[in-house]
């Protein structure tokens, strides 16, 4: 019968003697990815004696969180497991084994090419060094006297010797050329036996190692299950929503899809893994801070300090002071004795709690590289009946934007993540999602409603005094936006603008204007409005409105954000 065993982490090395050391690989099986970190499960199968063992994996990463590290086991016979360690150690990895003969003799063709060089360098050298002693020898005849001494040539000799130096230059600097031309050759062979020795496994690489301890009363077939968190990894939400806007008889529909954006450099990679996605925070603290009690009282003059004295004894007090333990120095100074030492108080990390824990299990097996790169995955896509709007802001953009109001009706919510915006099939930009439960609306942008149409006019826009005895400043601005709806049917409209806040009693801001703000202080700034209305196919509207600022006229304004 099988069993389940397992074993929690030991510090401490074990005091038995083992009767075997048993090497084995093992596997990446399973991962699940964090908003932050990762668990990684990996999976060893041995053949075990009666007796002691000592089961050695070498293959688990050196960036493991050592106090991650759990063991399980399951046998086909009594198995008992004492304990387990673990070290990091420079390890001999399997695929580095295989690497081995492949790299010396890489290092050996490079030695080969780099003796090759030396002697074409010389080559080259030596052609240069003729060249030059050639167009000395063409420089002779210049230099030369008429009825030459003994071994010097003659008028009669130069015609045959200037013949010969074209040929011999010639032949000098086809051997330079040639040189060049394979030392070029061979310094790329170089380059390429260099980056492929580079893309070979190390020799050696820092690994954790992990030692289990076990005992077996029979021979049984044991498979182990090591469990380890790796901090090198992360997945981030993102989101393709894909509107169709609709006839005037088809309503327009939406459809989000949830990806995961996945990276690692764990130092392994994970091959044919069954892959969750979980947002549970293991890296993050569990508890929150501890907040201790705060005061608050009259600040404290300083306390005067006394001059330094200057006088033999007092010098020579400092001196044996100086030399005497601290207990005794404070007891000549009649200090109070030192208090005792207490343990130092751990940080407490930040909380960043989430509303909701999910986990999603990513279909069929998953490989993921330890390169860095990204890999994404769908984890689920729904529809939606979304419900469309235009919004404009006239005084910045005279543009209406389309958006759709979409609301996630059940299920997990949605995490904060980029969305991707396509419009009746087109690309049409990106934007962000902030943190949706269930049940909650939101606004997605989907660039320019061309089929509304705004029109921007300042009315009025001066300055002046008013008042016979108190004179005041006066600001007054008034505009007119002209809102057209050209869509086949009925469209929700938004006109945004805003008011100048008043910091000062003496400032008064008075609105003016037939129009009447459908909401104020829209999304809690102060001074921001809406005007909302529903616009039938073809209908226009006029909004017109404006604002007074009056303030003492011995002071003056400044508009700021």
């Amino acid at each position: 019968m099988r069993f389940a065993l397992a074993a929690v982490l030991l510090g401490a090395q074990s005091l038995s003697v083992f009767a075997a050391d048993i090497p084995t690989t093992s596997s990446v099986d399973a991962v699940t990815v964090f908003l932050s970190g990762a668990e990684v499960t990996r999976l060893a199968k041995v053949k075990l004696d009666k007796g002691e063992h000592t089961i050695i994996i070498s293959d688990v990463p050196a960036g493991a969180i050592p106090g991650s590290i759990r063991v399980e086991g399951r046998a086909t016979g009594k198995l008992e497991i004492s304990s387990v360690d673990t070290s990091r150690k420079l390890l001999q990895r399997a695929e580095s084994q295989a690497a081995d003969a492949k790299r010396k003799n890489i290092e050996d063709q490079i030695e080969q090419l780099d003796d090759q060089k030396m002697i074409l360098q010389s080559e080259a050298q030596a052609a240069a060094t003729q060249k030059k002693l050639i167009e000395n020898l063409a420089e002779l005849p210049k230099n030369s006297q008429s009825g030459s001494a003994a071994g010097i040539p003659t008028a009669s000799d130069w015609p045959r010797i200037l013949a010969l130096i074209p040929q011999a230059q010639s032949d000098a600097s086809k051997l330079a050329l040639d040189a060049r031309q394979k030392i070029r050759t061979i310094d790329r062979n170089i380059a390429d036996l260099r980056a492929q020795l580079a893309s070979l496994a190390p020799s050696k690489t820092e690994q954790t190692e992990v030692r289990i301890y076990v005992f077996a009363q029979t021979p049984v077939d044991a498979d182990f299950t090591i469990r380890y968190q790796v901090p090198q990894a992360h997945w981030a939400p993102i989101y393709d929503a894909r509107l169709l806007t609709g006839t005037k008889t088809e309503p327009p529909k939406l459809t989000l899809a949830r990806r995961a954006a996945i990276v690692q450099t764990s130092g392994e990679d994970w091959t044919g893994v069954a892959l969750k996605l979980s947002t549970a925070r293991p890296s993050e603290g569990a508890s929150a801070p501890t907040l201790d009690s705060q005061f608050v009282d009259y600040e404290r003059p300083p306390k005067p300090v006394a001059a330094a004295p200057s006088s033999a004894p007092v010098q020579e007090f400092a001196k044996r002071k100086s030399t005497l333990p601290d207990r005794a120095e404070d007891n000549l100074l009649g200090a109070a004795p030192a208090p005792e030492p207490v343990p130092a108080d751990e940080a407490v990390a930040r909380l960043e709690s989430a509303p909701f824990e999910a986990t999603y299990d990513v279909p069929g097996r998953t490989t993921i590289p330890g390169n860095g790169n990204v890999k994404r995955v769908l984890l689920a896509t729904e529809d939606i009946d979304p419900v469309l709007s235009s919004r404009s802001v006239p005084k910045f953009d005279s543009n209406a934007y389309l958006y759709a109001k979409i609301k996630i009706a059940k299920g997990s919510p949605l995490l904060p993540g980029l969305v991707y915006l396509f419009r009746d099939g087109t690309f049409v930009g990106t934007g962000d999602l902030p943190l949706l439960p269930p049940g909650e609306d939101h606004d997605l942008g989907f660039g320019v409603d061309d089929q509304v149409k705004v029109k921007h006019v300042v009315l009025e826009e001066k300055r002046g005094e008013s008042g016979l005895i108190s004179t005041s400043h006066v600001d007054s601005r008034n505009f007119r936006v002209n809102v057209k709806n050209l869509h086949e049917r009925p469209i929700q409209v938004t006109i945004l603008d805003r008011i100048p806040v008043s910091q000062n009693d003496e400032i008064k801001v008075e609105y003016t204007g037939r129009a009447t703000p459908t909401t104020q202080n829209v999304d809690n700034k102060r001074g921001v409005i809406a005007f909302e209305a529903k616009l039938d196919p073809d209908e226009e509207k006029i909004l017109e409105y404006g604002y007074r600022i009056t303030w003492p006229a011995s002071k003056s304004i400044v508009y700021g954000p």
